[in-house]
């Protein structure tokens, strides 16, 4: 069995603007090493479309056993348009799913939060946004994604079928509600959980298991049901209504990119994804921004870094035990977009652009 070591860091930067923002928090972590005598231990190697145009895979299994034996995975982006047509199973995402299943991280954390120094970037307005803070809590090794049968074959009239299942259990439900109630216990003690029961048994089963968990072990905690199509609504209706949102992995991965564009921008928001502590307390987890390789802009110094520098302060807080400099780091974000500084997706008028290694070290200065 490979054990964590406590303060090893694995950078996978990847593709398109990945490496670019992976290279901001290089600098951040080389920062707390140096100024606060941390010993954070770096390493850094390929994944996505880089290492199969290397390699052939989309991840190497020296790769996967760096994952394993790592208390922290920072991922920057995989794929892009250039490897559309590469076989299925050596796509660059790939590597994305192979990290969540064989890690076993099955509870994703996406919070929605809306800056108040850029809630004019939201779409929606002001007084609908301003103050908003959601966590939204996917499960991410089950359901359609990972169900079998999969594929695609042939069929007797000449037709193609194409086969997913979307399965859940006891277990599956259940060790991800607990993430999602014990997150709500620090928060606002509020937990929505959203499925289709009225039309999916996978659903109802998810409705029961998780009322079920909250009657024997989490009274104290105010749960409501919610149906995924209209939490879908209501996210946009009036979001201030949620504070954590626990549903499975296809309705999460749609209502989480939902919310986060209701902060106005994809180039802010950090995501982390957990697995379960062994009897060492010790946990696996990979850290990442939600945007994608945005290629149109790689290479350019146009990508915004705040995503996976704000990811890093989620690594610090829930895999290193760093609450007090996870709050350091998040201040300092806080200040440089006070002084008025904004890369071009953030863009707005009377502040100063800024490029991609200038907001890295903008707020490496506001670290004290």
């Amino acid at each position: 069995m490979i054990k964590v070591r406590k303060r090893k860091i694995l950078l996978l930067p990847g593709d398109g603007i990945g490496p670019e923002v992976i290279g901001e928090v290089k600098k951040i972590i080389k920062w707390f090493n140096e100024k606060k005598s941390l010993d954070f231990e770096i390493d850094e190697d390929l994944a996505g479309g880089c290492s199969y145009d290397k390699h052939g895979t989309p991840i190497t299994d020296e790769v996967f056993y760096k994952a394993l034996e790592s208390a922290v995975v920072m991922l920057g982006a995989v794929g892009g348009p250039k490897w559309d047509d590469v076989e299925f199973s050596k796509k660059p995402e790939r590597a994305l799913l192979k990290l969540r299943k064989e890690l076993k991280l099955f509870a994703n954390l996406r919070p929605a939060i809306c800056f108040e120094q850029l809630v004019d970037a939201s779409t929606l307005k002001p007084e609908v946004v301003s103050g908003l803070d959601i966590m939204i809590v996917r499960e991410l090794t089950g359901g359609i994604y990972f169900g079998e049968p999969r594929g695609i074959k042939p069929i007797e009239n000449g037709e193609r079928k194409g086969i997913n299942t979307h399965t859940y259990t006891t277990s599956e439900i259940t060790r991800v509600a607990r993430v999602a109630f014990d997150l709500a216990k620090k928060r606002s003690n509020k937990v929505t959980s959203c499925e289709k029961s009225n039309v999916m048994e996978a659903g109802l089963l998810w409705k029961e298991e998780v009322q079920a968990l909250h009657d024997s072990e989490y009274k104290d905690v105010e749960l409501s049901h919610m149906l995924a199509d209209n939490c879908a609504m209501q996210l946009l209706r009036n979001p201030k209504q949620f504070d954590v949102i626990v549903t499975d992995n296809l309705f999460g991965d749609m209502l989480s990119d939902q919310a986060s564009m209701l902060t106005g921008s994809l180039g802010l928001l950090p995501s982390a994804s957990l697995g379960a502590k062994n009897k060492d307390g010790e946990m696996r987890a990979m850290y990442e921004p939600i945007h994608g390789s945005a290629p149109d802009i790689a290479g350019k110094g146009l990508a915004n870094p705040i995503a996976t520098i704000l990811s890093f302060a989620m690594a610090l807080r829930y895999s290193l035990d760093l609450d007090k400099e996870a709050d350091l780091l998040e201040n300092a974000v806080q200040k440089v977009l006070n002084d008025g500084l904004r890369t071009k997706d953030i863009m707005s008028e009377g502040k100063k652009e800024v490029s991609t290694s200038q907001m890295g070290d903008a707020i490496i200065s506001k670290l004290q």
